[in-house]
């Protein structure tokens, strides 16, 4: 993984999934950004949709706010758009994993569809 791809910097990507807040990942959505997720309870027919960075910033602060650990685990980019994989676990030893597909625009992520499951 390069530490920026044209204008995308995977490094930053790193850092704010990684991080202890979402201050850095939130640095990496265009202001009309767009994330859809897609999960057991949000049915792909009508997954969450948050739009604007102020939805996106919500949706950070919350998932930071969490006794979890978050780990970038793969990162590819190609044109303008990224994929990436995302571990998470609990202090209880429980286990998220996302997926997520980005399309970029001028280097920030201007849509992104999430899925992710977890132990239960």
């Amino acid at each position: 993984m390069g530490t920026a791809t044209g204008s995308f910097d995977t490094e930053t990507l790193r850092r704010g999934i990684e991080g202890n807040t979402g201050n850095n990942l939130l640095s990496l959505y265009a202001d009309d950004a767009q994330i859809r997720i897609v999960d057991r309870n949000n049915q792909p027919s009508h997954p969450t949709v948050l739009r604007g960075r102020g939805q996106i910033a919500e949706l950070l602060d919350d998932i930071y706010s969490r006794d979890m650990t978050h780990k970038l685990e793969q990162c590819v980019v190609q044109g303008d758009h990224a994929a990436y994989s995302e571990a998470c676990e609990y202090e209880d030893g429980t286990r998220v994993l996302a997926e997520s597909m980005v399309t970029l625009r001028d280097g920030k992520i201007a849509d992104q569809l999430i899925v992710q499951v977890w132990d239960e």
